[in-house]
């Protein structure tokens, strides 16, 4: 089963907006995104919003400043994915710029320890001797986790950007953009922009104190760390509004010109993507799974220590083993994709044949570490809000259910959305209704994760799916795929496939431009066995142009299957420094003949 999205095209706007030097349909495509200002193309770091703004950013500011001038040991407290991992990787680095000669890191397994700041990791913490504990990317729901880490006589930093709940931990200073009471004009910043923004406030602050001159030592130059910034920020999927596209465009700038750390230069020669023309995109598809497949698989101290590696050759034998991790999480996918559509299948559906508004599913076999993958998935399949359970601690072993001391009724899950739908203030709603339901949830807008007793699943999926109806709008449940329109041949080229790369960064909240129209099919042929490649002639015209549609195969159309219509991304293909336009397809529907 799969949800046919209906393409709809995106209002038109004047192309001459920007000016004459921006085509007129990449102005048309800007106007779409509400950019309509020229001065909204200025990706410069001086337009960057400045600290000042972020609540309690000097409370945390005097925290580390004193940490740094006393040389105390700071300990970072670091999530298990790529936002938490670059965070902690730009944290470290950064402190030892500016001369912290005991900062270190912790990174809790998500099998042993689950998310965040817990009373038990905050008990490992007190190992390390900390004066001064920095959450980066968690901590604002760290209520009890926060208490233990003070009772061991911890301060306490948090630096996050997930949403709060009822209540704030009581935290020493905590800097987060989406906290009550806090003015800073951008909501979107990933965890990893939370503590470079951090980090730039304390290198004023020691620039101010006479720090760097008092110790002989240079003002660090901590754009240097952009590149880790803009792989934390794509890899999160928050929007790319003004703000975070400087942060990232800034950050494929350093990359482009061989500027990056070793970690990034060795992930992307694994990946075999070209440096030189990287794209937001890129890290998305190429160097989050890698670094991600660490921490649901094995351990993100593997991707951290990767990160932070300044040996080229130490990097290379790191991003090894996370590119073997990944083919490893690859294969789990795969087969929990095939158990979780047998789900479906046996699913009673309406008279229609839709899914249900809302899936929640679960399978014994599952492992923990990949049901957020799989619940994205099967939400890209279906267009619906997806929840994805295993139990607890099942890592792939035969007899790993209860290995980590946890309550062998439990079940975690992993939750993705689709637009429409605010994921977790749906898992608030369900909580106040049925507060004995959750054991605990966070989360934000597009995702969520949660715990629920595995005994609770029919009554929780009914609950959520109550929800779900009560709030999303029906329109929202037919799935739409946003289309700038039509190109002509004279379009379909290199040179424009081009400009619209350089007019990125794309990405969440300013989406790559999407394009629809009628095609000849001149050669189809299946390739890696799950994608559909074909060679195809634009309407009216005698101009060829290659084309590939990903895990989408075509052994259910009849076989003198002559034309198409499509939607598709423009874009460049390199093959042996050949460089061509290709349309990357999002949906194909057969024309009746």
């Amino acid at each position: 089963m799969r949800v046919h999205k209906r393409i709809v095209r995106r209002e038109s706007y004047p192309g001459d907006l920007l000016g004459e030097d921006i085509h007129p349909i990449l102005a048309r495509i800007y106007a779409a995104r509400n950019l309509t200002n020229i001065a909204e193309l200025d990706r410069g770091l001086e337009k960057l919003i400045p600290y000042t703004t972020l609540k309690d950013v000097d409370a945390a500011v005097e925290l580390l400043c004193d940490a740094v001038i006393h040389q105390q040991n700071i300990l970072i407290l670091a999530d298990f994915d790529v936002d938490g991992a670059t965070s902690c990787t730009v944290a470290l680095r950064a402190l030892r710029m500016m001369g912290a000669a005991h900062a270190s890191y912790l990174v809790p397994n998500r099998f042993e320890y689950g998310y965040g700041l817990t009373p038990e990791i905050a008990v490992v913490a007190s190992k390390y001797k900390p004066d001064l504990l920095v959450t980066v990317d968690n901590g604002i729901s760290s209520i009890d986790g926060i208490a233990v880490a003070k009772s061991h006589g911890m301060k306490v930093l948090v630096t996050d950007h997930h949403l709060q709940g009822a209540r704030l931990p009581d935290a020493d200073a905590i800097v987060n953009p989406n906290q009550k009471g806090d003015e800073f004009p951008s909501k979107m910043l990933a965890g990893v922009g939370v503590i470079f923004y951090v980090m730039l406030a304390l290198r004023a602050r020691l620039k101010g104190s006479g720090w760097f001159d008092s110790n002989n030592a240079s003002i660090p130059n901590l754009a240097t760390l952009l590149d880790l910034v803009a792989l934390g920020t794509v890899a999160d999927v928050v929007p790319l509004d003004a703000n975070n596209r400087i942060l990232v465009e800034q950050g494929l700038r350093r990359i482009r010109a061989g500027q990056c750390c070793p970690g990034i230069t060795a992930l992307l020669k694994i990946a075999r993507r070209n440096p030189q023309r990287l794209v937001a995109a890129d890290m998305g598809f190429a160097i989050a799974p890698r670094l991600n497949a660490a921490g649901r698989l094995d351990d993100m101290s593997l991707g951290i220590e990767c990160l932070l590696s300044n040996d080229q050759t130490a990097a290379d034998q790191l991003a090894a083993q996370l590119d073997e991790l990944n083919q490893q999480r690859r294969q789990i996918e795969s087969k929990m994709q095939y158990q979780a559509i047998d789900i479906i299948e046996s699913l009673h559906l309406d008279d229609d044949n839709k899914p249900p508004v809302a899936l929640c599913l679960y399978d014994d076999r599952w492992h923990q570490g990949v049901i957020g993958i799989l619940a994205s998935r099967i939400k890209e399949r279906l267009h619906r809000p997806v929840i994805a359970f295993a139990r607890a601690g099942r890592t792939g072993g035969a007899n790993d259910a209860n290995d980590n001391g946890e309550d062998s009724d439990e079940i975690k899950g992993s939750a993705r959305s689709i637009p429409g739908l605010h994921i977790r203030d749906a898992l608030d709603a369900v909580a106040s209704r049925y507060p004995a339901l959750l054991n605990k949830f966070g989360g934000h807008a597009m995702a969520a994760g949660m715990t629920i007793r595995a005994k609770d699943l029919t009554a929780f999926t009914r609950a959520f799916q109550e929800e779900v109806s009560r709030t999303i709008a029906p329109e929202s449940l037919q799935g739409i795929i946003l289309s700038d329109g039509e190109l002509g041949a004279d379009e379909l080229s290199l040179v424009f496939a081009e400009g619209l790369r350089r007019g990125g960064p794309w990405g969440q909240g300013f989406p790559e431009p999407i394009f629809d129209g009628h095609f000849q099919i001149v050669d189809r042929r299946i390739v890696g066995e799950k994608h559909l490649k074909m060679l195809l002639r634009a309407a009216n015209s005698e101009q060829c142009i290659d084309a590939i549609a990903f895990n989408i195969v075509d052994r259910d159309w009849p076989r003198d299957t002559r034309e198409v219509e499509i939607a598709y991304r423009l874009d460049v293909n390199e093959y042996r420094g050949v460089l061509s336009p290709q349309l990357i397809i999002e949906q194909v529907t057969p024309c009746q003949e």
